[in-house]
């Protein structure tokens, strides 16, 4: 029972390989790319509520799978990479593009923290690599990603109140969120045993 609540992993795997900053520049950069385009792939999996002024997307997911697939740099470096294709290319759930739309469109307070929450991801999961520790700071990022879209929202919808906001931009989210979390947690943990050093 005390290992389904440890935060670290007493096996390594060779899925570890891939957020290693020893491992060689083409696997970095296939890893880079790879998440970058996964993220565009999920921003397109949306699914749109009346009257809601964000998208429910698996984008988020695709955020948490870099960090820890990919660690804090690689994961940073991946999600500012989609960012970037967002700048000339329909890559977000919405169907503008550019860097008028990127900061003009109610969600991008989200967008905008994706590096950092990868980073943030993949910095607490560099020892954390057990499903426990993995969920925990896949729940970190996700928090980081809520605070800094909450704000923007608040502002770029000009909502009357934070608690409005709050409503809006997150206590809708948190339920889908949380399963997005836990199974990208599950995702992550069992490929790293099946992947495991002497399998």
């Amino acid at each position: 029972m005390s290992n389904l609540f440890s935060l670290r992993s007493s096996h390594t795997a060779l899925v570890d390989a891939l957020r290693e900053e020893r491992a060689s520049a083409l696997l970095q950069a296939v890893g880079v790319v790879g998440f970058a385009l996964l993220t565009a792939i999920a921003a397109q999996v949306q699914f749109r509520v009346y009257l809601w002024e964000v998208p429910i997307t698996l984008q988020t997911a695709a955020v948490y799978a870099s960090g820890l697939y990919l660690g804090w740099r690689n994961g940073l470096l991946a999600q500012a990479l989609y960012l970037t294709l967002g700048l000339f290319l329909p890559v977000f759930a919405g169907d503008g593009y550019g860097a008028g739309y990127l900061f003009g469109v109610a969600s991008a307070g989200y967008l905008l923290s994706y590096p950092f929450a990868a980073a943030v991801i993949g910095a607490l999961s560099k020892r954390w690599k057990a499903f426990s520790g993995s969920t925990l700071a896949s729940m970190v990022g996700g928090a980081l990603i809520f605070v800094c879209g909450v704000v923007w929202l608040h502002y770029a919808a000009g909502h009357g109140t934070w608690m409005e906001s709050i409503d809006k931009g997150f206590l809708r989210f948190a339920v889908i969120d949380l399963v997005k979390v836990l199974g990208v947690g599950l995702l992550y943990s069992g490929t790293r045993y099946l992947a495991r050093d002497g399998a």
